[in-house]
């Protein structure tokens, strides 16, 4: 855990290959990312207010599963600035900038929804 804390683990040009245990737990995310872009790329075909959620959540999922994997490659060929940590955190910073507006377009859906509703019982009564 000290080592996490320094700059030279970070900042390093030719940083050390990952341990076995953050090996796995970078599959298993990849995985997890791989299933993530499987199941919005089935859920964004079906029409509704949620398709354009959807869609993004699939063009996220996707990209970063793309990322994720050429990360993993050059960190299984050692490859020297490529596979320096800084990347990782710069792309776990881009991560969460890029979910923050999925997240807050998904809780505008049921108002959306509600708007929607709204609209068609007024439009009920006009002739």
């Amino acid at each position: 855990m000290q080592n996490l804390l320094t700059w030279r683990f970070w900042f390093a040009m030719r940083p050390e290959p990952l341990l076995p245990l953050f090996t796995n737990l970078f599959l298993g995310f990849l995985g997890l990312l791989l299933v993530a872009t499987i199941f919005t790329a089935f859920k964004q075909r079906k029409k509704g207010l949620y398709k354009k959620f959807w869609s993004r959540m699939y063009a996220f999922s996707f990209s970063n599963l793309v990322i994720s994997v050429f990360f993993f490659f050059f960190n299984y060929e050692r490859a020297a600035f490529l596979s320096a940590r800084f990347w990782l955190l710069l792309w776990l910073l881009v991560m969460l900038a890029w979910i923050y507006p999925l997240i807050k377009s998904y809780r505008l859906i049921p108002l959306k929804k509600e708007q929607i509703e709204k609209d068609k019982e007024f439009k009920k009564y006009i002739p």
